[in-house]
């Protein structure tokens, strides 16, 4: 279940690579990038667990010892494997709760599949699979505790709702349909099955719904990130304009069929992080 540290560090970075993450942790001082690594590979271990097909027995077998392996960690007792992540928890005052609570999110995956969820259901997800690994960056980040936790709820919400409409093909070809069953009923979408509710004309103002929540999650975190050391939110700042970036060119494309998959490219990344460390 566990990993030799140093590689699973090097596994995430890899991954990450190239991506508006990875562009974001570069600007940080190496201690904290470290840490924000090891927050990384456990989200991307727990995260492909819910996605890797297995049967759900399974998945909620390896998911329970990730839950074991955290109660070990804040005991003092780490796994063999894990000692980086138990040093970044010691030295960031990481809580245990927000990696449990990470580990809630993907059980409601593996339980699902999750289709047409209301949104308050949507909006737990969002805390859990999201918000709740702001909670664990904003402490690495050095915000303080109050501004942390409304950018880490703000922000979180803001990036995943962005990563649903992204994803809502690949999502539909697993059986899994995040868009709220409000907003796909007020559309008039006749459908909550995945690959149907994907081929009905409406989709696309079930959509404009969740692009308009996710604007206003994003202009709550830029208010709390100007009211914050710019030293300290050098890294949202970059998720954020990344990602706003991304739910733009999401809106210009539209909605209907065939849907072009949308990405941000390399150098559009490099002057992101140039504006927002520089600027």
């Amino acid at each position: 279940m566990t990993l030799n540290s140093e590689a699973n560090v090097v596994n995430a970075q890899a991954q990450a690579s190239g991506s508006s993450f990875y562009a974001a942790m570069r600007v940080m001082p190496a201690r904290k990038r470290e840490a924000i690594f090891e927050i990384y590979s456990f989200c991307r271990a727990v995260d492909d667990i819910a996605d890797d097909g297995e049967p759900r027995r399974i998945q909620l077998e390896k998911l329970g010892k990730w839950r074991d392996d955290i109660e070990m960690i804040f005991a003092g007792a780490a796994p063999g494997g894990l000692e980086a992540l138990a040093a970044a928890c010691r030295d960031y005052a990481l809580r245990r709760e927000d990696f449990l609570t990470v580990v809630d999110g993907m059980e409601m995956d593996v339980l699902g599949p999750i289709q047409a969820p209301d949104w308050a259901t949507l909006d737990l997800y969002c805390d859990r699979v999201a918000s709740a690994v702001g909670r664990l960056c904003v402490r690495v980040f050095g915000v303080d505790e109050a501004s942390g936790l409304d950018l880490a709820h703000h922000l979180g919400r803001a990036l995943q709702l962005t990563n649903i409409l992204r994803d809502i093909d690949e999502d539909a070809a697993v059986d899994r349909l995040y868009l709220p069953r409000e907003s796909l009923r007020g559309a008039g979408v006749a459908s909550t099955n995945p690959s149907l509710a994907m081929r009905d004309a409406a989709l696309g103002a079930a959509c404009q719904e969740v692009v308009a929540r996710a604007r206003l999650h994003y202009a709550e975190a830029q208010a709390i990130m100007r009211r914050c050391p710019r030293r300290a939110v050098a890294a949202p700042l970059i998720m954020a304009a990344a990602y706003q970036t991304l739910l733009g060119r999401l809106v210009r494309r539209g909605w209907r069929q065939p849907r072009a998959r949308i990405k941000i490219g390399r150098w559009r990344l490099l002057l992101l992080l140039l504006r927002n460390v520089l600027g």
